[in-house]
């Protein structure tokens, strides 16, 4: 059983991580919380704690975001899109149970005071920006990694924000280029 509880979109969503694991979950049913969603989450943050796996597309995002600030300390698990895609739908429903455990043994906390590690201008270097397969590349990058994909801005905050060091990174990505 999952100590924290988990923070999907809907109820499709929890099917799919009873699939996976044994563990408490609770739906926002989208981006239009009720005053009584967000005080069950808010009592599983302080009680247990939570992790936010939200869909891997811009609802999710938004959602994600939103609950961040509310709740700067609740941890994060990222599906990558690829695995949570079938018939053009996205979601965690759509994710298989291993994926689904794979993104909870990559949970990610964001950090208080984010650090400057990486920056946009090196990404060109690094093959993640400007080129033709930078997005596949950012996108296995961070599947990789455990936070998720994003365009390059979104990318490089993720890496400063969730502690990703230098040497985690380069580990990462020589053994995706290597494939």
């Amino acid at each position: 059983m999952l100590k924290e509880v988990l923070i999907v979109e809907g109820k499709s969503d929890v099917a799919a991580v009873k699939r996976a694991i044994e563990a408490d979950c609770i739906t926002t049913g989208g981006f239009h919380f009720t005053r009584q969603t967000l005080q069950n989450i808010s009592a599983a943050y302080q009680r247990r704690g939570i992790i936010i796996l939200t869909d891997p597309d811009s609802a999710g995002e938004n959602i994600r975001n939103f609950l961040s600030r509310k709740f700067p300390n609740a941890k994060h698990a990222y599906i990558p899109r690829d695995e949570a895609i079938f018939n053009d739908d996205i979601g965690i429903e759509q994710a298989s149970p291993e994926s689904i455990r794979k993104a909870l043994k990559k949970v990610r906390t964001l950090e208080i005071n984010p650090r400057e590690e990486f920056t946009a201008a090196e990404m060109v270097t690094f093959k993640l920006s400007g080129g033709v397969d930078s997005s596949k590349l950012r996108d296995k990058v961070g599947a990789a990694l455990g936070i998720g994909y994003g365009n390059v801005k979104t990318f490089v905050k993720r890496l400063n924000n969730y502690g990703v060091t230098r040497e985690e990174f380069l580990t990462a990505l020589k053994k995706i280029l290597a494939e």
